[in-house]
Formats: C-alpha cells, sequence, structure tokens
C-alpha cells in the first residue's frame, strides 16, 4: 500500500509511521509521498532524512483558494496514494479531494471525537479547552475524513487520563505518546491489511475484538 503523508508542524506523527514502518508495526506499506503546506516544517527534514519524496506548497502561492485545492488535487493524483494520512495537518481538505479519495483519507484528532473537535479545535487549542472544562479524560480519536470537520467514521479512540497538575503542553505530549503514535500506525497496518470496511458510516474491523493497543 502506497501512503501519502500531509503535515503542517514538526511531523511527530510522520515520525510514528516512519519507525512503525522501519520495525514492522506498518506491514506492506510505503510512503510515497509527504506534502506540507508550510515550507518551515520540520516534518520536512524528517522526510528528507528518509529519503521519501516530498512537495511543499503553500495556499499563499495561489490567486485564490480554488487554485490552491485543484493543485492539491493534481499533487496528490501524481503520488497515486492508495491511502492519505492526514498527520497534524492544518489544511482544510477540500471536497474536491475528499470526493476523489472516498473513505481512503484518515486523520488523527487530539481528543475523543464527538468531543473537543470540529471548526477551531487543533493543536494546543484542544487540550486548552480540556483542561478549561475540566475533563478527566481525554485521547486521540483516528477517523475517516468526510466533506465535514472531524465528522467522519471513527476507526480508532485511545483513552488518556487527565492529571490534575496538567498544562497544555504536558497533556499534548501524553496523548501523543500514549495514543497518537500507537493508534495511527496500527489503523494504517489494519487497512494495509484489508481488516477495515466502511457500512453505513460505520467502521467495521475484522478481529477487532482482540486488537490490543
Amino acid at each position: 500500500m502506497k501512503i501519502a503523508v500531509l503535515v503542517s508542524g514538526g511531523g511527530t506523527n510522520l515520525q510514528a509511521i516512519i519507525d512503525a514502518i522501519s520495525d514492522g508495526t506498518i506491514t506492506n506499506t510505503e510512503i510515497c509521498l509527504v506534502y506540507s503546506n508550510n515550507p518551515g516544517a520540520y516534518a520536512i527534514e524528517r522526510a528528507k532524512k528518509a529519503g521519501i519524496p516530498y512537495v511543499v506548497k503553500s495556499p499563499r502561492e495561489f490567486d485564490d483558494r480554488a487554485s490552491f485545492n485543484e493543485a492539491l488535487l493534481g499533487i496528490l493524483k501524481d503520488a497515486e496514494p492508495d491511502l492519505v494520512v492526514l498527520a497534524g495537518c492544518l489544511v482544510v481538505i477540500p471536497e474536491c479531494v475528499v470526493r476523489a479519495f472516498p473513505n481512503r483519507i484518515i486523520n488523527i484528532h487530539p481528543s475523543l471525537i464527538p468531543s473537543f473537535c470540529g471548526t477551531g479545535f487543533y493543536g494546543l487549542k484542544v487540550h486548552e479547552m480540556v483542561l478549561e472544562r475540566g475533563v478527566r479524560v481525554s485521547g486521540a480519536t483516528v477517523h475517516f475524513v468526510d466533506e465535514g470537520t472531524d465528522t467522519g467514521p471513527i476507526i480508532l479512540q485511545k483513552a488518556v487520563s487527565v492529571r490534575a497538575d496538567d498544562t497544555p503542553q504536558l497533556l499534548q505530549r501524553r496523548i501523543m505518546e500514549q495514543a497518537e503514535w500507537k493508534i495511527l500506525p496500527l489503523a494504517i497496518n489494519l487497512i494495509a491489511l484489508g481488516r477495515v470496511k466502511v457500512t453505513d458510516r460505520k467502521v467495521v474491523i475484522d478481529g477487532y475484538d482482540s486488537l490490543e493497543y
């Protein structure tokens, strides 16, 4: 399976994918492209180090959003991925891309959807709101991408306890380590093995009851 990974920042989830492919946690999979909208993203350095093809295109380089959307679609089509992985990508995925890759785009979100998700909930903002609300458990979710924001079918979730002395940064790091870096590679591997199906907007995973993560 060929995957394209879309990033905007440091690329910690990209690195988790690279490492999981290297150690065999993710099987039958190669990264055919890393795309970033941010030329300063450290994720690009990770791609270079791993010898992975990469493209950097910012919406600011285009006269209008429609032109950028078509360019992004062209970049992805040229790479011919079987799966598109949003790994900390802050670009809103246009409908033309969603339509071109139905149930073939997944995203990692740093909360237990449907809590703390949707427009405006990304990065540290998610964890700030979690702490402000005083919830006791947060976590991460891998889901398919549809035309909405964080509304696609859920593939995997993992809960992480919120501590009394947490800061947004501490909580973000713990959710990355205990949830994101585990369930994103697992979801990719399950898809590569053909064990994930979407039926009536619900995900069915072959052997789900025996999964450990």
